[in-house]
């Protein structure tokens, strides 16, 4: 299926008899996360927040690749405060949900993409599954990514990921800790994971658990959250460099940086 703006950006279903949620990223083959997109997603988590069985969310995408990122024309100084105020909301929902959130990666999965993922649980992922954030080659940082990957990997690996823009394989993502589990079907390895360690088990009791183990860390992630993102819109977005890597990103051109 080709991206149009005229296809519904997101599959939402009750599985499992209403135990399980699953949402499809369905604008293949990008599956790009823009505020329609993001939309989307929020409006699912918000509608089915409070349906009594659910036990697990599972979060996947139609197509060869997971999410190519965030819409780079949001990020322009004129339309980026909007844009990163829905995703940081985003964010913290998905962090924040009362069941545990899957997520099955294939292909690329990056930018705007990652970070979303990043903010579910487990991530299980193809072979040929590839992640990392390329903010920093348009003259950016990944505000959400810089708080979520000290969650999963060390933090020199978090600054590694972050600095260079590089991806990484499936594999080096799981010996990292970035990932899961590796499967050549990663959504089939979820709904697995799912029918044997959370359909059995009570909603309620997941809900505490959940709210147990991460009050800790959701507590310090609206306050980084909140932080990142005033420094990408006061200071980033003031720079020179910022603003020239959007628009050469744009014109398909070589960035100029003059270092300011």
């Amino acid at each position: 299926m080709a991206e149009t703006a005229s296809n519904p950006p997101l599959r939402v279903a009750l599985e499992r008899e209403g135990a399980l949620l699953r949402l499809t990223l369905a604008r293949p083959k990008a599956n790009i996360c823009d505020a329609e997109m993001i939309g989307a997603l929020q409006a699912a988590l918000d509608a089915h927040r409070d349906t009594p069985a659910l036990r697990g969310v599972l979060l996947d995408a139609e197509g060869p690749h997971f999410s190519f990122g965030a819409s780079v024309e949001e990020h322009l100084a004129d339309r980026c405060a909007g844009m990163l105020g829905a995703l940081h909301a985003l964010i913290l929902a998905l962090a924040g949900c009362r069941v545990p959130v899957l997520v099955a990666v294939r292909g690329q999965c990056l930018g705007g993409g990652l970070e979303i993922a990043l903010a579910g649980g487990p991530i299980f992922a193809a072979p040929n599954a590839q992640f990392g954030q390329p903010e920093i080659r348009l003259g950016v940082f990944a505000p959400a990514a810089s708080c979520l990957l000290p969650w999963r990997v060390s933090a020199l690996a978090a600054e590694d990921l972050l600095c260079s823009g590089r991806s990484i394989g499936a594999e080096t993502a799981l010996a990292i800790g970035l990932v899961h589990a590796l499967a050549d079907d990663p959504a089939a390895a979820a709904l697995a994971y799912f029918d044997e360690h959370l359909a059995p088990r009570s909603a309620a009791a997941l809900a505490h658990a959940l709210e147990a183990v991460r009050a800790p860390r959701l507590a310090a992630l609206r306050d980084d959250l909140a932080r990142v993102e005033r420094q990408y819109l006061q200071r980033l977005m003031t720079t020179r460099d910022a603003n020239e890597g959007l628009d050469a990103f744009l014109a398909k051109r070589a960035p100029a940086w003059e270092h300011r």
